[in-house]
């Protein structure tokens, strides 16, 4: 599907299709928003082929896993964006790879698939004249989807901490469970971020002939979009640590406890043992052992059993092991 929208140079808007390019390329000073939901067919490339679009662009935008970048060629800026189809509260995601070329009077976006933030450029072109600056225009559709990014990273921090509650409650093991998992996600958005960042400081500071450079009418905008991609990583990166930091410190109190279990029983042993030794060695039985006979043996043996049980105690605490 191909959609696109024509603002000609006396300021209307056209909604059309494919149609609509060769009117662009016959009116002096109009701009236009080429939005292609497509795999890259060869009609697709021819098409994208007559924006001389690169090849390599073209290659990588039709990968599906390929890392987010910023390329600058002769006719055009080629941005390539990990955006996102699916995203719920448990931060587990589908992503959905949009790529936009931003040329002097034109922008073209291509995506599998409906884009959330792409419709939602679409409704706000026309009101707030987006198309008057393609540069703006392409900053601001990717500011928008990495803002859909930072509310639900946001929203997972509410959760984080109430897996940090349940962790100390009757039922961790489950808490644990949610928290590697929220982890596991953490470091695959915390890979895209970081191509985010790095993509948004190079469009800040080296700038494009396409996006604009230096302080110029675009600054603010890729202003925004970095602060925004950067707040995206320092917080991924500050959660991913959170659930490590979490679940290596239940992992400690869970050692702990252990331990503690493992020298209560390691104390009861070790009084045990020797009281265990005598009365073994007087449960012998032989008709040769004096003590069996002895009047008052029976009590003689109790009281040592009893001597030696209060002097391990008395011990253990000496050496602070209760």
């Amino acid at each position: 599907m191909i959609k696109s929208l024509l603002l000609s140079a006396d300021g209307r808007y056209r909604n059309g299709s494919e149609e609509l390019v060769q009117q662009w390329r016959d009116a002096t000073g109009s701009k236009l928003w080429l939005d292609i939901q497509s795999e890259i067919t060869p009609e697709v490339r021819s098409l994208l082929q007559s924006f001389d679009c690169n090849q390599l662009a073209l290659l990588d935008a039709g990968r599906m896993r390929h890392p987010p970048k910023v390329e600058n060629f002769d006719a055009n800026c080629f941005i390539l964006f990990r955006g996102i189809s699916e995203l719920d509260d448990s931060l587990d995601h589908v992503p959905q790879q949009l790529a936009v070329w931003v040329g002097e009077d034109y922008l073209i976006t291509l995506h599998r698939g409906s884009s959330v933030s792409v419709e939602n450029l679409r409704g706000r072109v026309s009101e707030e004249d987006l198309l008057q600056s393609p540069a703006v225009m392409a900053l601001g559709l990717l500011h928008y989807a990495s803002g859909r990014y930072l509310a639900k990273l946001m929203a997972a921090e509410e959760r984080i901490g109430d897996l940090e509650d349940q962790l100390l409650g009757d039922n961790p093991n489950e808490a644990l469970k949610s928290l590697v998992a929220y982890r596991t996600r953490l470091r695959k958005l915390r890979r895209t971020f970081n191509y985010h960042q790095r993509m948004a400081e190079t469009i800040l500071h080296d700038g494009a002939p396409f996006l604009g450079t230096g302080e110029g009418d675009s600054f603010h905008v890729r202003r925004d979009l970095y602060d925004r991609c950067e707040r995206l990583s320092s917080l991924c990166t500050l959660y991913y640590e959170l659930c490590g930091d979490l679940i290596d410190g239940y992992i400690s109190l869970s050692s702990h406890q252990l331990n503690n279990t493992m020298k209560i029983l390691t104390i009861i042993t070790a009084i045990f043992v020797p009281i265990t030794f005598i009365a073994g060695l007087y449960g012998m039985n032989f008709d040769n052992m004096p003590e069996l006979h002895h009047e008052h043996g029976y009590f003689f043996v109790l009281g040592l059993i009893l001597t030696v049980a209060v002097a391990m105690i008395v011990l253990f605490k000496k050496i602070r092991w209760l």
